[in-house]
């Protein structure tokens, strides 16, 4: 495993990462791995896109005439 160092951060941000990882019965590094490996596997937009384009378009029944159908059943 690799080392992560972060300088610079704000008092106030410390503190309140240091409550937060204690709310939740972590340590401060064991907290921050926690939320750094959560940002990591969120896509990124050009990972969306080139998920979107993809896709296969929807071949399956017009949800408009789904919904309609059951209306007309009432």
């Amino acid at each position: 495993m690799t080392n992560v160092q972060v300088r610079g951060v704000p008092e106030d941000v410390h503190r309140r990462l240091r409550s937060q990882a204690a709310l939740s019965g972590q340590s401060l590094n064991e907290y921050l791995l926690a939320r750094m490996t959560e940002l990591a596997n969120v896509p990124t937009i050009g990972e969306l896109a080139e998920r979107i384009r993809e896709r296969t378009p929807y071949a399956g029944p017009s949800s408009a005439a789904a919904i309609r159908a059951e209306r007309d059943t009432r």
